[in-house]
């Protein structure tokens, strides 16, 4: 598209929204056109975006508990004092097209957007979707999706003329284009070694990361292996505790509570073990690294499963469920994928088939098509 659009996009809440919002602002930044962000002045969103180099309007909202229904009252009136602020600002120059990732945070953007014409997207990172975009759906020319398995949810709650689209979930380029030797550098691994990389995420690693402590010595065994271990922050001092690794260990087992770098972390690995977040896959994927994959049983509809399984059915990667890690199944996957080079060389290959590395640009592709249905 020749033209230089304006977008105005809402996403907040967690990196796991705000990260694919910044990938899609990224490409459409490099195509020519104009990208706003809307969010919440005290969450996540008002240090990522600006950070990133695209101007940040907050808008105060805030969610409906269904389990306090009072709160209902002071929702509507944040959500409508949140349309009017909109309002206000585009005053004297609507967007072309907006777009949405979910979370409530959204509403006041697309309601606003809808009454005046201007054509909306929104986009679900999750298999199971979330409220605010199930109640959005109706009012936008295109939703996308990351796995097609989230298509179903959708199809009654669009109208006659809306898309149902997969494009996959947007990753950064800044972990796209992460580089293999810089990565090894960064951890310390040599390159012709074997490196296992293992995170849980904040939410539900203490499992994962009891299981993978009680394989200490038969991983370190294994002279040409490294592990990078994230352990989240909460279980960072247990874990180091419970290793109780050596001088000469610790060189080969980096324990940390958070990996910044997870671009450089994911390019240098031969294998990953990790939970199974819409965030976490999307990455792996666009890496093509080979994975197993635990998702976190208490997850919403059990959708990390349903998460894993987009990897696990294209060969990429191997689901074990949360209650077999104290079971002899864990140390057989997780060892067996350690000592086989040539099945994960077949894994990465099934990875790159996906084509995730091009999730953006396919969003963007939908964004723009938008755009052209203004009316």
């Amino acid at each position: 598209m020749a033209d230089s659009l304006r977008v105005a996009i809402a996403a907040g809440g967690t990196a796991g929204h705000i990260n694919p919002a910044l990938a899609l602002a990224e490409e459409l930044r490099a195509r020519g056109h104009e990208v706003e962000f809307f969010g919440q002045p005290k969450k996540l969103e008002s240090t990522l975006v600006p950070k990133a180099g695209f101007p940040f309007n907050p808008i105060d909202v805030t969610g409906f508990d269904r389990s306090r229904p009072w709160t209902l009252v002071s929702a509507l009136w944040r959500m409508r004092a949140a349309e009017r602020t909109i309002g206000a600002h585009f005053a004297q120059s609507r967007p072309d097209v907006a777009v949405g990732f979910g979370a409530y945070i959204e509403l006041p953007l697309i309601n606003w957007c809808h009454k005046q014409g201007v054509p909306c997207v929104i986009h679900e990172q999750n298999s199971v979707p979330g409220l605010a975009n199930k109640t959005s759906a109706g009012k936008v020319k295109t939703v996308c999706v990351s796995l097609p398995v989230a298509i179903d949810a959708f199809r009654d709650k669009v109208g006659a003329g809306t898309q149902i689209v997969v494009t996959g979930n947007p990753v950064r380029k800044s972990v796209i284009e992460a580089s293999h030797a810089d990565g090894r550098r960064d951890f310390g691994v040599p390159e012709d070694a074997t490196m296992l990389l293992v995170f849980g995420g904040s939410l539900g690693a203490r499992h994962l990361n009891q299981g993978v402590c009680a394989l200490k010595d038969e991983l370190l065994s294994r002279p040409d292996l490294y592990v990078v271990h994230s352990t989240g922050k909460a279980d960072y001092e247990d874990v180091v505790k419970n290793l109780a690794l050596t001088e000469e260990q610790q060189a080969r087992w980096r324990v940390m509570p958070y990996i910044d770098k997870m671009g450089e972390a994911l390019a240098a690995a031969d294998l990953v073990l990790s939970r199974a977040g819409a965030s976490s896959v999307a990455e792996i994927a666009a890496l093509a690294v080979p994975s197993m994959l635990v998702p976190y049983p208490f997850a919403t509809a059990d959708h990390q499963t349903t998460n894993a399984r987009y990897l696990v059915d294209a060969g990429a990667a191997v689901l074990l469920a949360d209650d077999a890690i104290d079971t002899p199944a864990f140390r057989e996957d997780l060892l067996g994928l350690v000592d086989d080079a040539a099945r994960r060389d077949a894994m990465r290959k099934a990875a790159k088939g996906l084509a995730q590395d091009k999730a953006a640009m396919a969003l963007a592709d939908q964004v723009e098509s938008a755009a052209t249905l203004r009316g």
